[in-house]
């Protein structure tokens, strides 16, 4: 609601006021009977005029138009009033305002002056004028105060108007972005969980189908192989259980929760080794620094996403892991000795995708050197 509508019913009670005190000045006046029916009935009319269309047409949404009907009544009504009743001129304290809150500047100035000079122009068809010589300068004067205080409500209302306007569209802004906000708050936790989902729970659910399809090729040539095999699957399906469980709780990866990183990692390679018989080293250039959960994250992500790579992609016979400090960025670099690939053309996967946004969370890069027959190199660097 702007200040206009606000402060409104001050003006009601100022046209109530005077249109009351005019109605009282006509009935005591003195003169003919007719002449103050007369008034009084066009003063009636000027109420009803404004009650019932006037109070809509100032108060509602539709500016644009011009209501000329209403003026026309509203002036037809007051020029009645001021030649039947030489008192009722009064009543241009409160038609004068009405016509500049509902008509154009020009328009209302121009009806406004031919409302003021009606009373004179009556009291000279009623032969009064000369018995009140000072009637014409005051006129005057009140045309000049109506032009200008009629400008100045009229600005007040236009500027009123366009500050409720202007509130209303940085509303719908706010709304707007609101949205927006929402909408990339959803995308980007449902890009997260994607990231999530396919760097724990898709890799162990990968294992557990090769170790089954290992199973049940040894489980009648190999015994001891497929129990091996069988142990391991049980051991990722809990994994994968507890990765779970910690994604909906919103924790972080169950294996720092049960160790360092540097533990997590040589888990992931002796996991590598146990399922696929790559031979798979890991090499830790002395004491890691404090990382951040999110910093281990990444890279924990970073060496499960690689070592998944070379489990599914690569057919390498020995793979290693390295984790050093640099320049104090903490560099994690995988290399297999497997059939390598084009890095530049496209895979149509998610993880090297995921990778680097990960990275680029916490200010990381990953580079990584590869081609076909000459194995692959994945690094990750982050700071320390």
């Amino acid at each position: 609601m702007n200040a206009w509508e606000r402060f409104y019913w001050l003006w009601e009670v100022l046209f109530g006021v005077t249109f009351v005190a005019t109605t009282a000045l006509v009935l005591l006046e003195d003169g003919a009977t007719t002449d103050k029916t007369v008034a009084l009935l066009c003063m009636a009319g000027l109420g009803v005029t404004y009650l019932a269309r006037g109070r809509r047409v100032i108060k509602g949404p539709d500016y644009d138009h011009t209501p000329w009907l209403f003026a026309g009544m509203m002036m037809l009504f007051t020029l009645g009033a001021i030649f039947a009743a030489g008192t009722s001129s009064f009543v241009l304290f409160l038609v004068c305002p009405v016509l500049y809150m509902t008509m154009p500047t020009r328009a209302a100035s121009i009806l406004t002056t031919v409302a003021v000079l009606s009373s004179p122009v009556s009291l000279l068809v009623r032969g009064g004028l000369d018995e009140q010589p000072i009637l014409l300068p005051m006129m005057a004067i009140l045309i000049i105060f109506s032009l200008l205080a009629g400008r100045y409500t009229t600005q007040i209302i236009e500027q009123s108007k366009s500050r409720a306007a202007l509130i209303d569209q940085l509303k719908a802004s706010q709304a707007e972005v609101s949205r927006l906000s929402r909408e990339a708050g959803t995308a980007a936790e449902r890009e997260r969980m994607a990231r999530e989902i396919h760097d724990t729970l898709a890799q162990g659910f990968t294992s557990i189908v090769t170790l089954t399809q290992a199973i049940e090729s040894e489980m009648d040539t190999d015994p001891k192989a497929a129990r091996r095999h069988l142990e391991l699957a049980a051991r990722t399906a809990r994994e994968n259980l507890a990765e779970a469980r910690a994604m909906v709780a919103a924790q972080g990866p169950s294996a720092l929760a049960d160790g360092s990183l540097e533990e997590a990692l040589r888990r992931q390679v002796e996991r590598l080794t146990e399922e696929t018989g790559v031979e798979a080293s890991i090499d830790v250039d002395g004491p890691l620094p404090a990382l951040p959960m999110a910093t281990e994250v990444v890279l924990l992500r970073g060496a499960q996403e690689a070592l998944s790579n070379i489990r599914k992609h690569s057919r390498a016979a020995s793979a290693s892991l390295r984790l050093s400090v640099v320049d104090g960025r903490v560099r994690l670099a995988v290399t297999d000795d497997g059939t390598g690939f084009d890095p530049a053309a496209p895979t149509g996967g998610f993880g090297l995708a995921g990778m680097q946004t990960r990275a680029d969370q916490v200010g990381g890069i990953v580079t990584l050197k590869s081609r076909p027959g000459a194995g692959t190199t994945l690094e990750l660097e982050v700071p320390a």
